[in-house]
């Protein structure tokens, strides 16, 4: 007996199927069943399934004569579930990394529910993922489990089938099914949340709900949504059953009203010509199960008198009076910006008649975010060896509180922002620079670049189209024509710079800057940052911050740190920086720090550092401490985004393919052993040859007081 039974039905899914049922087969916990049900599919969709189950013992393959639906098709791989607990997942959505894991997890430790609510994200066609909003709702916070009427507010989430794990000899016990029809987990899941014993939650993303760009069903407009009556009957007939749920009409009347005046005002359910008749229908409705004495907001106030009495014109003359305030609104606000936009070019233009100031310098980093990187340790510089020099940092208003006082904080795209470039002598910037600006005679340009590069950049992106996307190649290189210095960390920096970024300017070859404060920072300074990020005495911390894939439209973490953090026990803290948020609260001996400001700091918290495709680790080896590679996807990598160095002949430390070996490493004192030091040192030697905490001063010192003949070699 598998733990999970895992229901996919399948109608017209075949461009989605194959990803569905990969991410549960998937899974890193594997004691599972998959009930793949072909309702009759006109597509590939059986054959899809048929593939599968002969290639993987733990898929069986359910084909229907004749089409029946979503809640048949649910209900005939009900019949032949084995599992302890069922789980839904439709043939166009997957399953999250380890969600599995996570549930069977928080199900042993909430006693086996009868049923078990966790959480979802919107996966949209353009590759964005969005978190439910309602997620407060599943806080694990408090006694588990619970009765529905201790959590009441877990009918306010999406009211489906697929975000909850159901113990199935609950269900055989109480006899549910799903019933025919557009809206059949309504009936389903009212009641299952009210009849079950004992529930629990799991504040965690677990499926991607995908949004079709179309094709969804309860996109498609017809009288078929006209179904959704039916199966509010059903559900307050469940009730009227049952005295002991009679305290649940309140609730269940108001959701009703929502639910049928979203169909209502759903531009793609409704015929135009059925919208009346479906709104008389509603309102028949509203006083066959109305409640009295409800407590309103005025806004839901005006919404039931317009059901109550069914005023279709009423109702639409409102929604289009909102709608002509909210375009009026969005006129003036385009309007508003444009005329503001051409004041600031227009301000721009005259301040770039003004001289040039010698004593200003303007800085900026990673697009607009707070003091730091190469940018911040030469704008210390500058002001050390040029006391006289009035420095200004651009950053966007949330991040001013990291810039020191001594620098004026000035905002994107502000007057004072077009002011500084039109009449600072000095532009400092890892970014490329404002592309409306126009270089003037004897302004300074200094590009820092964020790092050693690792994989391609510049040019050789123009053979790398899955790496890359709306990179504007020819805008690119009129950025490197107004480029006076490019500042190298060594000499493969040199050679990869000068090659992806041809032009005329200096390359400075002195070191790197962001590095400096690796060799100034005392034990001291450690013991605080561990402090302030809330790192236990005597653990070991692991940075662990994998490289953003490029390739990929949505990002997602590639390792379990869950299991990891378990697996290593209390002796170890992780350290999370990740590219996506993680699904839920961080477990235990985890600590999310993808949003600390500071890189350089979460490097000198930590005792080694986790990654994968990461340039960090060559700025991290100036801390001789351990680095531990985790390569499980490297020649998917390779091939989409391209590398300049062979990781596997050179490697920084200990290289683990899987997070098995990962956990073998740490467990029995691998990567801090001799060999890893030694490799390390080697690493350290070709990549941080000058990191010597003075980099940031030959650079101002070259850039501030260097003379003409020098500046021209």
């Amino acid at each position: 007996m598998p733990r999970f039974s895992v229901i996919v039905p399948a109608y017209k899914v075949q461009a989605y199927l194959t990803a569905c049922l990969e991410s549960v087969l998937s899974q890193s916990y594997p004691d599972l069943e998959v009930i793949a049900v072909d309702d009759c599919s006109p597509d590939g969709s059986g054959a899809v399934i048929e593939e599968f189950a002969a290639r993987d013992a733990r898929v069986r393959a359910v084909r229907l004569a004749e089409n029946q639906g979503l809640g048949k098709a649910r209900n005939a791989g009900m019949a032949r579930a084995s599992g302890d607990y069922l789980v839904f997942l439709d043939g166009d959505d997957t399953l999250a990394p380890h969600a599995l894991r996570s549930i069977a997890d928080r199900l042993k430790e909430t006693g086996d529910p009868d049923v078990l609510v966790y959480d979802y994200a919107r996966l949209y066609w353009t590759g964005e993922t969005v978190r439910n909003k309602a997620a407060v709702q599943l806080s694990e916070e408090g006694p588990a489990p619970f009765r529905l009427e201790d959590r009441p507010g877990l009918l306010r989430l999406l009211m489906v089938a697929w975000n909850k794990a159901y113990r199935r000899e609950f269900v055989l016990r109480e006899r549910f099914l799903f019933p025919p029809g557009y809206y059949e987990d309504t009936p389903w899941t009212y009641p299952v949340l009210m009849a079950a014993e004992s529930v629990a939650t799991l504040d965690r993303v677990c499926v991607h709900y995908r949004q079709r760009r179309a094709g969804n069903i309860l996109s498609t407009t017809g009288r078929t949504h006209f179904d959704v009556f039916d199966q509010y009957d059903r559900v307050f007939a469940y009730v009227g059953t049952r005295p002991e749920l009679a305290r649940w009409q309140p609730v269940l009347f108001r959701r009703m009203v929502d639910h049928l005046l979203t169909v209502y005002t759903r531009k793609d359910r409704l015929p135009r010509a059925a919208r009346a008749e479906f709104l008389r229908k509603a309102r028949t409705y509203y006083r066959r199960y109305r409640v009295p004495g409800l407590d309103l907001t005025p806004g839901a106030r005006l919404r039931h008198v317009l059901v109550r009495r069914g005023l279709h014109r009423t109702y639409r003359t409102l929604q289009w009076a909102a709608s002509t305030r909210r375009r009026v609104r969005r006129i003036g606000v385009t309007s508003r910006r444009a005329l503001r936009t051409s004041a600031l070019r227009l301000h721009y233009r005259v301040q770039c008649r003004l001289p040039l100031r010698a004593d200003r310098a303007v800085f900026t980093g990673d697009d607009g975010h707070g003091h730091g990187c190469h940018p911040g340790a030469l704008e210390e510089a500058f002001r050390a060896h040029a006391p006289q020099l009035r420095t200004a940092w651009v950053a966007r208003p949330e991040h001013h509180h990291t810039i020191p006082s001594a620098t004026a904080r000035i905002a994107p795209d502000s007057a004072a922002y077009w002011t500084a470039l039109a009449r600072s002598k000095y532009l400092v910037s890892n970014a490329h620079f404002e592309p409306g600006m126009v270089k003037r005679r004897g302004q300074i340009m200094v590009q820092t670049h964020q790092g050693t590069p690792l994989s391609h950049l510049g040019l050789d992106l123009l053979e790398r189209p899955a790496a890359v996307r709306e990179l504007d190649f020819e805008a690119l290189l009129k950025d490197v024509d107004r480029w006076d210095y490019v500042v190298s960390a060594n000499r493969h920096s040199t050679l990869t710079w000068e090659r992806v970024h041809p032009g005329t300017y200096t390359t400075l070859e002195y070191g790197s800057p962001r590095n400096d404060v690796f060799q100034r920072a005392t034990s001291a300074d450690v013991t605080r940052l561990r402090a302030s990020l809330g790192i236990p005495e005597d653990t070991v911390a692991i940075l662990y911050a994998p490289a953003r894939r490029a390739f990929r439209r949505t990002q997602h973490c590639p390792l379990d740190l869950e299991r990891i953090a378990r697996e290593l026990g209390p002796g170890f803290t992780i350290l999370a920086r990740t590219h996506a948020p993680l699904d839920g609260p961080p477990p235990p001996g985890v600590l999310d720090v993808s949003a600390h400001p500071s890189v350089p700091s979460l490097c000198l918290a930590s005792d080694a550092l986790l990654t994968d495709h990461s340039s960090l680790m060559f700025d991290y080896a100036n801390l001789n401490r351990p680095i531990i590679l985790h390569t499980a996807d490297h020649e998917t990598f390779k091939a989409a985004e391209g590398t300049y160095i062979d990781l596997h002949a050179t490697p920084p430390g200990p290289t683990a393919r899987t997070e098995d070996d990962l956990i073998t490493l740490f467990t029995t004192d691998h990567w801090r052993s001799p060999a890893a030091t030694r490799q390390r040192a080697h690493f350290h030697s070709h990549f941080c040859p000058q990191d010597d905490g003075g980099a940031a001063d030959r650079v101002a010192r070259r850039v501030l007081l260097a003379t003409p003949a020098e500046k021209r070699s």
